[in-house]
């Protein structure tokens, strides 16, 4: 899919679904309102989230009474995703090869996602399976590197993820498809309440941390251990960005 995972994302998140969906950060309301405004997202209507991981954005979905179909290709993910979004159905595919007919779906959205799928097929699936004036909404919990020691932890998952497909995330992997309006976009931030073990899980739930063998997989974890502040709790700030397009 691509209708091969990507080997990174298929091996890492398979085997750390747990230390995801513990250590990863959810969406502020704020953001996600945005998102399903524009998106026209309520009763009556018929949502897929692609490449819903854990349901850390499906389950901010389920409130809107819009009936919520989670498409996840890796099983280890969506079992969790379904524990925790049970009110959403979740199905196996990719965003390349979607389950549905054509027009089926009213909105399309992918949280924390979008970078790992080839885009010009992903676009094209997604025009395929949208009603006329459908939309896609993106969304990302981005570093915001404001504060001295999380500067520090992403200056060491950098040595790790050189290769990782996020890092062109404010590049040529937000250009709208054919097909679709313009990009809209909106950027808020918010501060994400962890302990150390959880910012630990966090790390650990990178995928390219994932996959790297035992020894250097605990010295990195042990290397960020080492620069988070004292105590038993603390504050990680995000940077939050939103967009927007609707099939034309």
């Amino acid at each position: 899919m691509p209708d091969a995972i990507h080997p990174v994302a298929a091996r890492g998140f398979g085997s750390s679904a747990e230390r995801y969906e513990r250590g990863r950060p959810g969406y502020p309301s704020v953001a996600v309102r945005w998102m399903v405004e524009r998106l026209g997202v309520g009763p009556g209507r018929t949502v897929c989230d692609v490449g819903a991981g854990t349901g850390k954005l499906t389950r901010d979905l389920t409130p809107t009474g819009a009936a919520i179909l989670a498409v996840e290709p890796i099983d280890e993910m969506a079992h969790v995703g379904a524990l925790q979004a049970p009110e959403a159905e979740f199905l196996r595919g990719t965003a390349e090869h979607l389950p549905f007919a054509d027009g089926a779906i009213d909105a399309i959205t992918a949280g924390q996602a979008f970078h790992w799928f080839d885009h010009a097929r992903a676009w094209a699936e997604f025009h395929r399976v949208l009603s006329p004036g459908g939309g896609v909404g993106l969304i990302w919990n981005a570093r915001d590197t404001s504060v001295p020691w999380v500067r520090e932890v992403w200056a060491i998952m950098d040595r790790i993820e050189k290769t990782a497909p996020w890092r062109d995330h404010d590049g040529p992997v937000l250009e709208a498809g054919r097909g679709f309006s313009p990009l809209e976009s909106a950027t808020f931030h918010h501060e994400v309440d962890t302990t150390p073990a959880a910012m630990i899980d966090r790390v650990a739930s990178v995928s390219h941390v994932a996959v790297l063998p035992d020894e250097k997989r605990h010295a990195v974890l042990d290397e960020i251990e080492s620069v988070l502040p004292p105590g038993v709790a603390f504050g990680v700030p995000y940077r939050v960005d939103v967009y927007v397009t609707h099939r034309q």
